[in-house]
């Protein structure tokens, strides 16, 4: 019998808007474009859940297209809805109807652990049931933890590794108790459809935002919070009238707050798309002249990951960004870019100019740019992981 590379999340999917999911929908998906047997576990919308389904809970199958299009996901990656029907998590029933308890009590021990080779997740309550269950865990934890590690889960032989991505992320785990030889920085990926030109899509997105004869498109896409510098951002553009200005991201709310900030800091030319999913932002990204990464320099700085900076790299379009340390050992790389202070509107304003006049739109992208991000891709990233996997208990792959 095969057994699996699982990857868990505690979350329900898809949720495109949170950062954390898209990082393990991806991973997920590398590892099997890579050959492993590879499923992605979650919760299961509790409005689909039927009770019948409690008998036999983990059911691997293809991804629906509402997951595959959220996600830009291949058919080679098999997913688990775990069902969460009533009494799960009524506030009743305390700890024995807690999604926390079904999963760790029932779910993992009973139905998914005998099916199991390896488990990769970032939830912490996984990892220890897993452990005393025998089964070889990957970690990852890209934020600073507060308590200590236990030495007998963490110094057990069957915990692999702990990824962080984040050079001080890392220095927190290890004074947290993470053994150091077995805690690892290694940069997020990028999906590697976003490689892919889609020229005809791309003119499309010009058509339909460009406004008043403004010839020129500058793009950000990512979450509409103020420490990314969307409120940033929306001071640039007061500042280039000339210029168009395209957000995607964000809730609804969000949307509509954004919306009257920047009614209020009369900035008319920027417009703002709401979430797209993964297949419709790779031709946005290609659609712009110049794609905004103005991340403030906050306490998040310290720790982001370049999730979206690699995105944008593999579009081909030149890049305008703030010298935040996570991006600042990317300066040496081959790419349409300019880069600025943080904080700083004026010479951003200056730096997205040069950058329009050095690096004009060309539709097949900016080769260096692509080649630059290859090493990135998410597949290169599994692999990297396994090299710190024992052998013994790597899954096998599927030929």
């Amino acid at each position: 019998m095969i057994k699996y590379y699982i990857f868990f999340t505690r979350r329900v999917m898809p949720q495109t808007n949170v950062a954390s999911l898209v990082q393990v929908a991806h991973s997920a998906n590398a590892a099997a474009n890579l050959g492993y047997p590879t499923v992605l576990a979650y919760l299961a919308p509790s409005k689909q859940a039927n009770p019948i389904e409690l008998l036999k809970p983990f059911q691997p199958r293809k991804p629906d297209e509402h997951l595959s299009s959220a996600y830009n996901l291949k058919d080679r990656l098999k997913v688990a809805p775990l069902p969460t029907p009533w009494p799960i998590d009524q506030t009743w029933g305390g700890k024995w109807t807690s999604s926390n308890t079904i999963i760790s009590k029932y779910y993992f021990p009973v139905h998914i652990f005998p099916k199991t080779q390896l488990i990769h997740t970032r939830d912490w309550n996984c990892v220890k049931t897993a452990i005393k269950a025998g089964i070889p865990v990957i970690y990852e934890q890209h934020h600073y933890n507060e308590t200590t590690f236990p030495a007998e889960i963490v110094r057990s032989p069957l915990f692999q590794v702990a990824i962080t991505v984040a050079d001080n992320v890392r220095e927190s785990l290890i004074e947290k108790g993470m053994p150091s030889e077995k805690t690892v920085k290694l940069h997020n990926g990028f999906n590697q459809g976003f490689l892919t030109r889609h020229s005809e899509e791309a003119q499309a997105w010009r058509q339909q935002i460009l406004q008043n004869n403004r010839q020129h498109l500058v793009v950000y896409a990512g979450g509409l919070y103020q420490f990314k510098g969307v409120d940033f951002l929306l001071d640039v553009a007061q500042k280039l009238p000339e210029i168009q200005f395209a957000f995607a991201g964000g809730d609804l709310s969000q949307v509509e707050a954004y919306r009257v900030q920047a009614q209020e800091k009369q900035a008319s030319n920027a417009v703002f798309l709401g979430h797209l999913p993964q297949n419709k932002l790779a031709s946005l990204l290609q659609a712009a002249d110049i794609l905004a990464h103005p991340h403030c320099m906050t306490p998040a700085a310290t720790f982001t990951s370049p999730l979206k900076f690699f995105d944008y790299m593999a579009s081909g379009t030149p890049i305008v960004a703030t010298e935040i340390p996570p991006l600042k050992e990317f300066k040496s790389l081959k790419m349409a870019a300019g880069w600025c202070e943080p904080d700083q509107v004026d010479p951003f304003v200056q730096t997205l100019q040069q950058v329009l006049s050095k690096y004009p739109r060309k539709i097949e992208g900016y080769t260096e740019s692509m080649e630059s991000v290859s090493q990135f891709s998410w597949e290169n990233r599994i692999k990297k992981i396994m090299t710190y996997v024992q052998e013994s208990v790597q899954p096998q792959f599927i030929r």
